[in-house]
Order: C-alpha cells, then sequence, then structure tokens
C-alpha cells in the first residue's frame, strides 16, 4: 500500500518498517530525494511516481 497521508506515511516509516523519524534522517533523505540525478531518486520515481515523491519530500519537510 502506497500512504496517501503523512499519518499513513508515518505510520509505515516508524511502526512498519521501525525507523526512528528524527530531524536528522528527514534530512538524509531529503538530500537524497531532492537530486534528480541520483540514482535511488530515479529509482523511487519509477517505482511510486512523481507526485509520490513530491509527497514523501513535502512530509520529509514537516518532520
Amino acid at each position: 500500500m502506497i500512504p496517501m497521508t503523512f499519518e499513513e506515511w508515518k505510520h509505515c516509516i516508524v511502526h512498519d518498517c521501525g525507523i526512528q523519524l528524527t530531524k536528522n534522517f528527514a534530512q538524509q533523505r531529503l538530500e537524497v530525494y531532492q537530486n534528480n540525478n541520483n540514482p535511488e531518486t530515479q529509482k523511487f520515481v519509477s517505482l511510486y511516481g512523481q507526485r509520490h515523491l513530491q509527497n514523501v519530500i513535502g512530509w520529509l519537510q514537516a518532520v
């Protein structure tokens, strides 16, 4: 399931993946996801689409 809201996404990150949603984590992910040339970002877009990428970037910025 692809999360559609911040709360769904947060639940996936914290409870399903066991990742602490810290400012440091958010900053590290933003560095990757805001770089369109990063292979990880390109794979993310190919799997989930540009719209979801923008959602995740916004959610990370809100952490």
